[in-house]
């Protein structure tokens, strides 16, 4: 009898085993482990939770009789939380139940009052695998004391077989699930990578999660700088009515999404306190939706929301792909839209490019062509094409004195500006004023070259040479007569018996000396810009140049009651100089600063010795000159307006920056408008 009882349990131990082992889907693993329970042990229906490692029901399934009841992994959690396989599962030990109304562990449910189905017996019995509980089984018979040790014992037994099954279906539909969704992730990444242009962008996002998620209708938005949400795609049922709808920060599902930056599945749109009537669609009904956030760079940028699964209930991953493919969204929505400011930007540079004025060439570092603007076609009388590959130098020929073209402040970022000469091809010589810069071009650094045709300005500056010519020329024998009569009016008529002749012989004399200075200015000009240069120096003090100089304005200031002080201390090394020229440069700086000055202001002639060079200023607090005109004011023929819209020709500080530079010294201004100005000069301090 024994032996019958051994060869009965090895071949029922036998049977459950090779059921459990030729399965591994888990929904099969499930239904086999109820089968083999109520054949073996009997019953009127068993049910199977399925545990993860933290004790969450994550599947199920009950049997009535030889009926399967899917779905059931909601209704059975309550039963984990507080009933008869709760008690198993926080003991971890199996439960006996001859009669269900008689222990408190059983949930009564409705169908379990006397009146209807009435008291059962029950067995429950927790699932171990490598000492992790996976799962727990429970059978149910409906008369009271149906079970015994026996069916106990064959439960314990079914228990043992069926941990390691339930724990290896679970792993391998853990790594299927995972599966699918890499797949499906990978999938829509290559999918949606694919283009750089918004609208297939949007496209491509939308089809891949319809796709992957099975529902009716997919919508995108993206956040605005108030934090609103514009849908800007959808595909899918009513798609016409989505796109443009906006909803407001913060507000429903989705507003929800955004701000906290978590997804979320609503299985019940309208259970949900979240969800507001504003968000729905016109003619949608949402009755379930999934909504995940779109992140790039760590912020949210808009949502993705998949409204109506097909089946009526999302997938158990749904969130995880949706999830997904928002993260791969981010970034190529964010590539797509710098794509487009990029698209736009270069439209915006090749329409300014075209459309100058000016002729305009991109190079090579080493010069070479590579792009050029309609202007540049047209100057050069050569076609956009036949100027591919062609030389700068070819182009355009260099002023001896810009013949260098600094590279390394090219590289820097700096701006190179000079003139040239544009040879067309038909050999014509056009003036040209070159600015050349780094720019990227093609993905390259290339340099920009705009060249200004000023063969205008160049006319004009030859008129202007003729006429200081012909004023130089013209003036100089009038002038040399009139200071001989003054000498001999003066001869004439000695002071004091004479006073009043003797004021306007002086008047004339100093008007005289200032016509004789602008004269020798121009004459200074024309020589030092040939080249020539200064021979006739000799040692001075910069005390008697500064006296000198002050004595010629004096009057000038006096008339516009203006303060003029001269601060050198006689202990200031001689400097080697033209005495004549360095003197008209002082007098020539004092005299603008008086035209500047308001009546009542101050003038300051002062010095300081520097090493080998002796430093000279002079100092106003009139009206001050602009930071955009300082680098201008010292070229011939720019004259500032002050606020008496002072006259001349414009070539005062021409002359004295020559003059300087000239003795090997440097002049610069140092102005703010409103605080007056200050001319500052070095020159070289005379060997003993």
């Amino acid at each position: 009898m024994a032996d019958e009882e051994t060869k009965s349990t090895l071949e029922f131990l036998y049977n459950v085993s090779r059921e459990l082992a030729s399965a591994l889907e888990l929904r099969t693993v499930l239904q086999r482990i109820l089968f083999q329970s109520l054949k073996y042990v009997g019953g009127e229906r068993a049910s199977i939770v399925v545990l993860d490692d933290n004790g969450k029901a994550v599947d199920s399934a009950i049997v009535y009789g030889r009926k399967i009841h899917d779905h059931t992994t909601q209704q059975l959690r309550e039963t984990v939380e507080r009933g008869l396989a709760g008690w198993v599962v926080r003991n971890r030990k199996p439960a006996w139940v001859p009669d269900t109304s008689r222990d408190e562990r059983w949930l009564r449910r409705p169908d379990d009052a006397l009146d209807k189905s009435g008291a059962k017996a029950a067995l429950c019995v927790p699932l171990m695998a490598r000492e992790r509980l996976v799962g727990v089984l429970t059978l149910v018979h409906p008369e009271p004391g149906a079970y015994n040790k026996e069916h106990f014992n064959l439960m314990q037994a079914i228990a043992d077989l069926s941990g390691i099954a339930v724990l290896n279906a679970r792993l391998y539909a853990e790594s299927q699930r995972q599966a699918r969704v890499m797949t499906a992730l990978a999938a829509s990444a290559a999918a949606i990578n694919a283009s750089l242009r918004m609208d297939e962008v949007l496209q491509r996002i939308l089809n891949e999660t319809i796709q992957a998620l099975q529902v009716e209708t997919v919508a995108l938005a993206l956040v605005e700088a108030n934090w609103d949400l514009v849908f800007h795609a959808a595909t899918g049922e009513l798609k016409e009515g989505i796109v443009g709808k906006r909803v407001q920060a913060g507000q429903g599902v989705i507003g929800w999404v955004a701000h906290e930056g978590e997804g979320v599945v609503i299985p019940a749109v309208r259970d949900d306190k979240r969800f507001v009537p504003g968000e729905q669609f016109d003619g949608l009904d949402a009755h379930a939706m999934a909504v995940a956030p779109i992140y790039a760079q760590g912020r949210v940028i808009g949502i993705l929301q998949a409204i109506n699964p097909i089946s009526g209930v999302f997938d158990p991953d749904a969130l995880l792909v949706l999830t997904g493919i928002g993260n791969l969204a981010g970034s190529t929505i964010q590539h797509a839209q710098l794509f487009e400011r990029l698209q736009a930007a270069h439209k915006r540079y090749r329409e300014l490019f075209d459309d100058s004025v000016d002729p305009i060439l991109v190079t090579s570092w080493e010069g070479k062509v590579h792009e050029s603007n309609r202007q540049a076609a047209v100057i050069t009388e050569y076609t956009s094409r036949q100027l591919q590959g062609m030389m700068i130098d070819q182009l355009h020929v260099v002023t001896p004195g810009d013949k260098k073209i600094g590279m390394e402040k090219l590289k820097s970022g700096k701006i190179i500006s000079y003139e040239a000469v544009l040879k067309n091809k038909s050999g014509r010589k056009i003036p040209i004023q070159v600015n050349v810069r780094k720019v990227v071009f093609e993905e390259a650094e290339s340099l920009q070259w705009l060249m200004r045709d000023i063969s205008e300005r160049k006319d004009l500056d030859s008129l202007r040479e003729e006429l200081t010519s012909m004023i130089y020329h013209d003036l100089r024998s009038p002038l040399a007569n009139i200071i001989t009569s003054l000498d001999v009016l003066s001869t004439m008529f000695p002071s004091p018996e004479n006073e009043t002749i003797q004021t306007v012989t002086t008047i004339a004399r100093r008007s005289t000396d200032r016509i004789q200075r602008l004269v020798s200015s121009l004459l200074d000009i024309n020589r030092l810009e040939a080249g020539q240069t200064i021979v006739s120096q000799q040692a001075v003090t910069p005390a008697l140049l500064a006296e000198d100089a002050i004595d010629a304005v004096r009057p000038m200031a006096e008339s516009r009651h203006q303060m003029l002080t001269g601060h050198l201390s006689e202990k200031l090394s001689p400097v080697w100089v033209d005495v004549d020229m360095i003197r008209r440069v002082l007098i020539n700086l004092m005299e603008n600063a008086s035209k500047f000055t308001a009546p009542e202001g101050k003038i300051e002639l002062g010095g300081k010795q520097e090493g080998e060079w002796v430093q000279l200023w002079v100092q106003d607090n009139g009206s001050g000159i602009p930071f955009t005109e300082q680098e201008h004011i010292f070229e011939k023929y720019i004259r500032l307006n002050g606020q008496d819209n002072a006259s001349g020709l414009g070539v005062g500080l021409a002359f004295c920056r020559l003059a300087v530079n000239g003795h090997g010294g440097k002049i610069w201004v140092e102005s703010e408008v409103g605080k007056g100005s200050k001319f500052i000069l070095t020159l070289p301090v005379a060997k003993e």
